[in-house]
């Protein structure tokens, strides 16, 4: 009986290993997930496409790029916008024309929130890894004073480790005004910047919200980005 002090020693020791390297293990790829709560994320009741662009009219500028984003459920249109957001949209842009993007997978959904993309993890099998990937790079965090460049219902913003200046690849495109996400709002550490809006195929975006999700939000059957392709033609009406 008088040895029972060094075995409780040796199994508590043990407990503290175990859950260190768990806690390691889990935190050695952060994934480029957004930290907002989900239950107050959303501010105001979703906008139909044509409120949209009512909402967003003054935003466009003809000089914008377009991105097209083909997907096996529909084809999504934004406007990127270059003339505010240059840096942001040019490592964008530099990628999608790349083929980067190219049959990666949409792996993070959450109805009334947010959709995610530009993994290429994603084009792998091994669904752990998804939210870890990026192009090997980081970029500055490009944020822009001001009403319009704000994460609401319907715009581009890139996603990151929680970390400032730690966006590679990964974006989302929200479904509800998730404002709080700005770079001028308190207390989240973590900021996204936004560097584009839908122009077209918003039904798209809210179908693909609004699908079927397992483990870690990730799509039960696969929501895959097949291409994405800029034009510089110009994106006013």
């Amino acid at each position: 009986m008088g040895n029972w002090k060094p075995i409780a020693t040796m199994i508590v020791a043990c407990a503290v290993l175990i859950g260190g390297l768990s806690y390691w293990l889990d935190n050695k790829q952060p994934r480029q997930d957004l930290l907002l709560d989900q239950d107050g994320g959303q501010l105001d009741a979703p906008l139909s496409p044509d409120e949209l662009k009512v909402v967003n009219a003054g935003i466009t500028n003809d000089m914008n790029p377009q991105a097209i984003i083909t997907t096996n459920q529909g084809t999504i249109v934004l406007e990127l916008f270059e003339d505010r957001m240059p840096l942001t949209v040019g490592n964008f842009t530099k990628l999608a024309e790349e083929g980067f993007y190219n049959n990666t997978k949409f792996h993070r959904v959450i109805n009334n929130f947010m959709i995610q993309g530009g993994d290429p993890n994603t084009k792998t099998e091994n669904e752990l890894t998804y939210g870890t990937g990026g192009p090997g790079y980081t970029i500055q965090d490009e944020f822009v004073d001001g009403d319009l460049l704000t994460n609401k219902r319907g715009t581009i913003a890139m996603a990151n480790t929680g970390q400032p200046n730690s966006g590679g690849s990964q974006w989302f495109i929200n479904l509800v005004d998730n404002t709080p996400l700005d770079h001028d709002k308190q207390p989240l550490s973590s900021r996204h910047p936004v560097f584009g809006w839908v122009v077209d195929g918003m039904d798209v975006v809210d179908a693909i919200g609004s699908a079927e999700t397992k483990q870690r939000d990730l799509p039960s059957e696969a929501i895959v980005i097949e291409s994405i392709t800029i034009s510089r033609e110009g994106s006013a009406e």
